[in-house]
C-alpha cells in the first residue's frame, strides 16, 4: 500500500537494526498506541502516565507467557516525534524478542509501519519540514564527522531556514509584480525595475552558491574520491596500504601486480575519504593488465584528488610529461598532488629527492608562476610535492595533512551549507533557471505578468524543497527509501 495521506491508525515497528544486541526497540505510533501498548504491558498504567516518563515491567503475550522484561517510554501528542500519541519499548535485543513482540502488537491491532512512515507522519503532522526530515535519513546514515554535521544542519532545519528567506524574498517580488497587473489599466509600477534587479541577481548568486556545493557535498558525505596513480612499481600499493593502516592490497615488486581497482575508506580529521588504488600506467602487451589500465584512466576522470606517485630513481620531468598527457586524455579539473615515494632519511637520498621535487615544480608551474596553485589545462597542482616512504612511514601523516586541506580548500564542511540531496539539487537548478529567465526579461522591458511568471516559477521550485508545495507522489518517493522503523 502506498502512502497518500495522513493516517490516524497505529502503526508499529523495530526502530532498532536486525540482529542481536544489548538492547531493542520496538515503537508504536497512532491514536490507540497508548491502548495497544496497555494491553500487553504488565506495570503501571500507561494510560496513566504523563509524557515523557519510562516505566519498568514486563510484556506478557495472550497466554500470560512472559516475553521480557523491559521499559516503556510514553509520548502524548502533540509532543512526540510524529505527533502522535507514541510508546517505546526497549528490551533485550534478542532477534526472537522483537519478532515476538512485534507479531503480538500486530495482533492487538496495530499494522506494520511502512518504510520511513514515522518520519513522514512528523512531517503530515508538522513536527518537520521536509527537508528536515530527509536529514534524518542522512543522519543515519553519516559515516564521518563532516557527513554527520551535514546531515545535523539539514536535521535542525539550517537548510529549510535558507530556502525559506529566499522564498519569502520572491514573494514579496513576486506580490509587488501582481499588484502591478490589478492595476495594469491605470499604468502604475510598484515595483523598482532596478531594485527588483538588483534583488534577484542577490538571489541568484546565493542558489548558484548552494548548487555549486552539490559536487562537494555529495563526495563528503559518501566519501572524497582520491585515485593513487602513477607507473608500475611507484608504491601505490603500499601507499594505500598506509593510508588505511591494514595490509589491502598485495605488494609485489613485480611490474603489473594491482590489475583491478582496489578501493576503501578511511576518515582523516572528520573527513571521509574514498581512496582507490589502480593498475600501473604504461603500455603492455597483456590484455587482463590492460583492462585494468582502462578502469584506472576512467576513475582518474572522476577523481577529487589525485595522488600522483613518481619514483625518484628514474626521470622525473619524463614521469611529469606523461603525467600531463594522462591527465588531459582523461580531462580531469581536479587538484593533482604529485608525491615522491621511496624517500629514506639519507644524505644521497635528501640530495636525489630535492633534485627531483625541483623537476616537479618546474614541470607543474605553468607560465603564470602562480605560489599556491599552478593551473594547468586541465588540472590544479599542489603547491610542493610531497616526499614520503610509505614503507617506512615517513611523510604520511603530512600526505593526510596535504588531503584534508585540499578537499576544504573550496567548501568547507565545518563552516559553511554545503547540499548534499540530489532532489534539493534538482530543485534549485530549476529555480536558477527560472530566475535567470527572469533577469533577461527585466533586461529588455517586458511587461510585468511575464516577470511575474517567472518569479512564480521560482517560488515554486523552492517550495517543493522543504514541503510547502509537494504531491503525494513525491512523498512516497521519498519516505519509500527509509528505513522501516523511522
Amino acid at each position: 500500500m502506498a502512502m497518500t495521506g495522513l493516517n490516524d491508525d497505529t502503526i508499529v515497528a523495530p526502530a532498532t537494526p536486525a540482529g542481536s544486541g544489548a538492547l531493542g526497540i520496538v515503537r508504536l505510533s497512532g491514536k490507540d498506541a497508548i491502548r495497544i501498548a496497555d494491553s500487553v504491558w504488565k506495570g503501571r498504567s500507561l494510560a496513566e502516565c504523563r509524557s515523557h516518563t519510562v516505566h519498568l515491567g514486563n510484556i506478557e503475550d495472550e497466554n500470560g507467557n512472559v516475553l521480557d522484561r523491559g521499559v516503556a517510554t510514553v509520548f502524548a501528542a502533540p509532543n512526540s516525534f510524529t505527533g502522535e500519541d507514541s510508546v517505546e519499548f526497549t528490551l533485550h535485543g534478542s532477534p526472537w524478542i522483537m519478532r515476538e513482540v512485534t507479531g503480538l502488537l500486530l495482533r492487538k491491532g496495530a499494522r506494520c509501519a511502512e518504510p520511513g512512515e514515522f518520519s513522514r507522519r512528523a512531517y503530515l503532522n508538522g513536527r518537520m519540514d521536509l527537508a528536515s526530515a530527509e536529514g534524518v535519513a542522512d543522519l543515519i546514515s553519516s559515516s564521518s564527522r563532516a557527513a554527520h554535521r551535514l546531515a545535523m544542519m539539514q536535521t535542525r532545519g539550517d537548510f529549510s531556514r535558507e530556502f525559506n528567506s529566499l522564498r519569502d524574498k520572491l514573494i514579496e517580488l513576486a506580490s509587488l509584480l501582481e499588484l502591478e497587473l490589478d492595476f495594469s489599466e491605470e499604468d502604475v509600477e510598484f515595483a523598482d525595475r532596478s531594485k527588483l534587479k538588483d534583488i534577484t541577481e542577490r538571489l541568484l548568486s546565493k542558489i548558484d552558491r548552494l548548487t555549486a556545493s552539490y559536487a562537494a557535498g555529495r563526495a563528503f558525505k559518501e566519501g572524497v574520491p582520491v585515485v593513487i596513480s602513477g607507473v608500475p612499481n611507484v608504491g601505490k600499493s603500499t601507499l594505500l596500504n598506509a593510508l588505511l593502516q591494514e595490509d589491502k592490497a598485495i605488494v609485489s615488486d613485480i611490474p603489473g601486480t594491482t590489475r583491478d581497482i582496489i578501493e576503501d575508506t578511511c576518515e582523516i580529521e572528520g573527513v571521509l575519504f574514498r581512496f582507490v588504488d589502480t593498475a600501473g600506467l604504461r603500455e603492455s602487451e597483456d590484455a587482463v593488465e590492460n583492462l585494468g589500465i582502462g578502469r584506472a584512466l576512467k576513475r582518474l576522470a572522476g577523481a577529487s584528488i589525485i595522488l600522483w606517485l613518481l619514483d625518484p630513481t628514474a626521470d622525473i620531468t619524463i614521469q611529469m610529461l606523461e603525467m600531463k598527457k594522462t591527465l588531459r586524455e582523461a580531462d580531469p579539473i581536479q587538484t593533482v598532488i604529485p608525491v615522491i615515494t621511496k624517500s629514506q632519511a639519507s644524505d644521497t637520498d635528501t640530495d636525489r629527492i630535492a633534485t627531483a621535487a625541483k623537476a616537479i615544480e618546474e614541470t607543474a608551474t605553468d607560465a603564470s608562476g602562480e605560489a599556491t596553485y599552478a593551473q594547468g589545462k586541465s588540472a590544479r597542482y599542489f603547491e610542493h610535492p610531497l616526499e614520503i616512504s610509505a614503507k617506512e612511514g615517513i611523510g604520511v601523516d603530512r600526505l593526510r595533512d596535504a588531503l584534508k586541506e585540499v578537499a576544504t580548500c573550496t567548501y568547507n564542511p565545518e563552516k559553511e551549507l554545503l547540499l548534499t540531496n540530489a532532489r534539493h539539487y534538482g530543485d534549485l537548478l530549476k529555480a536558477s533557471e527560472a530566475l535567470r529567465n527572469a533577469l533577461s526579461q527585466m533586461q529588455t522591458n517586458a511587461s510585468a505578468d511575464f516577470i511575474a511568471m517567472d518569479i512564480r516559477e521560482a517560488t515554486a521550485a523552492l517550495s517543493s524543497l522543504t514541503g510547502a508545495i509537494t504531491t503525494p507522489d513525491l512523498l512516497h518517493s521519498i519516505f519509500s527509501h527509509f528505513c522501516i522503523g523511522k
